[in-house]
Parts: structure tokens; sequence; C-alpha cells
């Protein structure tokens, strides 16, 4: 998908400039973990961009799986669903989505892609690339396996750059 397809279906679905603006500057981030020849650029750019697809509509947690809806509404690729579906953080086992009130499904990132543009996401606050530990002040709300499975991801994504 081209970059301008990207943007002109952020808008369909509702989200602001800043939104797009973020999209953006996560994918520019991914962009630089995407440099082996076994990642798919093309699918960790449009993934990168659409992967906040689902604030058009929602600014919690819900808007990744509103987010993979809407993509399979527009009859995208399944691999940029996974991506959308599965940029939370560092992912959701179908407990913890069951345990937020989501539709109880493994929403782990699985494909390099998706954990490429996981990552980026964790480190963009805003439109700003922020540290490692900056994410982790961040995350000191959230439960330790996830902040673990926060820093495993950081750690193995950093191989790629």
């Amino acid at each position: 998908m081209r970059e301008q397809d990207c943007i002109d279906l952020l808008r369909r679905a509702g989200c602001s400039e800043g939104v797009i603006a973020h999209c953006r500057a996560v994918r520019d981030l991914a962009l630089t973990y995407a440099t082996d020849p076994l990642v798919d650029r093309d699918l960790v750019e449009a993934g990168a961009l659409l992967h906040d697809i689902g604030r058009g509509v929602t600014h919690d947690i819900h808007h990744a799986e509103v987010g993979a809806e809407m993509c399979r509404s527009f009859g995208l690729d399944e691999a940029i669903v996974a991506i959308v579906e599965r940029h939370i953080g560092a992912g959701l086992t179908a407990d913890e989505c069951s345990l937020l009130n989501l539709t109880p499904r493994d929403c782990m990132p699985r494909r390099l892609e998706e954990k490429i543009v996981a990552h980026a996401d964790n480190l963009v606050k805003g439109t700003r690339v922020i540290t490692m530990e900056g994410r982790m002040l961040h995350a000191v709300a959230l439960p330790r396996r996830q902040r673990k499975r926060i820093c495993r991801l950081g750690q193995e994504m950093e191989l790629f750059r």
C-alpha cells in the first residue's frame, strides 16, 4: 500500500492529524529496524502507518481491536490486520484480553514485522522518539509480566537496528 492510501484510510476512519503524525513517526522509526532482507519493509510501513487506525473511534485499549475490524472491513491484507491487532505494548495473551474486556484472542506479535511495529510504537510518545528507559517509566503501572515482555521485545528488536 502506498503511504497516501494509508493516510486516506486513517482520515476516513476519523483519525485526527495528531494521530496521523504519530503513525508517521512510528513508521519512520519502524523502518530503521526493517533493514534485514527477511523483513517485508512494505508491510512494516503499511502496518506502522495504520497501527492506530482504531483511534478514529476510541483512544482506549480497544483501539487495536476496533482498528483490526476496520482494516478487515476495508478489505486489507490479514498481515496488516495482525499488526494493528497485536501492537499493544508487546502483545496481549487471550487471558489478558479477556481481563481487559477485549475479545479473548491471542494478540501476541508473532511475525517479525508485527514485533517491529509494536516496538517502534512503544518508543514513540506523540511524535517524539523516547528511550527504552523512558518507555519503562511510562509502563510502571503495568503488571510485571507485561513490563518484562516489553523489555524482552525491546532487546530482541535492538538486534535489528
